[in-house]
């Protein structure tokens, strides 16, 4: 991160520019996003308000109202691309109550430098020339598809779909990965129609395939790595919850 101390009256908040994983690479030259920064103001009373919200953090969207609030630059969170948006919760973690932060795992106390934190690297064999979009031969099928990665706005509409689902059918199953794959795949054969992609998801695609796909996107994905090593060698994760920012709060 930049430090960047606006010349705005003193009763302003300092800003600080946030360099995204994705480098903004995947985002239209129309949006700000594609300079590959946002700036980011530091935390401060309101933003605890912010936290301390029961109805924000009952109704689950109490990360997303304090992104709203930190975000100095004209950006909707929905066009935020998953990996970029978790830097920018590291960061804000940082702004707002430093870079040390402890967490619990497996019955044992972790402590972590957050500015250690590193971008996973992009890979170089990937053609990221379309933004937004890649194209993918489904390795047992041989179908040729097209798919993004998953911004917020996404995420939200595929959790707004499941919980419609789980009203529906109450007591069934709730197919989870089928639903993201739809929103996942943007092409089936060069054919955009939304039917098509939802049909194939749902009668075509072969297990093997849907698999390989997930790999790719992980593989692909721009993001920040959020593991540490533990004793043993092994990835510890870390948690981002709302702890993560309010170190006191008792959920």
């Amino acid at each position: 991160m930049e430090n960047q101390v606006t010349n705005e009256p003193k009763h302003k908040f300092p800003t600080e520019i946030v360099d995204l994983p994705s480098k903004g690479l995947l985002y239209p030259k129309t949006n700000p996003l594609s300079s590959g920064t946002i700036e980011m103001k530091y935390m401060g009373a309101r933003e605890e308000d912010i936290l301390t919200n029961t109805n924000y953090i009952q109704s689950g969207v109490v990360l997303d109202k304090l992104l709203d609030s930190l975000i100095v630059s004209k950006t909707p969170l929905k066009d935020l691309i998953i990996g970029d948006k978790n830097a920018i919760l590291v960061a804000s973690r940082i702004l707002g109550y430093g870079q040390d932060y402890e967490f619990e795992s497996g019955g044992r106390l972790y402590k972590v430098d957050l500015t250690t934190l590193k971008d996973k690297e992009l890979p170089e064999d990937v053609d990221y020339s379309n933004g937004n979009e890649f194209y993918f031969t489904l390795p047992a099928s041989k179908v040729q598809i097209t798919f993004k990665l998953l911004t917020h706005g996404d995420e939200q509409a595929i959790d707004a779909e499941l919980k419609g689902l789980k009203k529906l059918f109450p007591n069934g199953n709730i197919p989870e990965v089928s639903t993201r794959l739809k929103y996942l795949i943007t092409s089936v054969g060069e054919d955009r129609e939304r039917k098509v992609v939802r049909e194939f998801v749902d009668n075509e695609i072969l297990a093997r395939d849907a698999r390989a796909l997930r790999q790719e996107v992980k593989r692909i994905s721009p993001d920040i790595d959020l593991t540490i090593k533990g004793d043993g060698g092994e990835d510890i994760a870390i948690p981002i919850s709302l702890n993560f920012f309010w170190p006191d709060f008792e959920s």
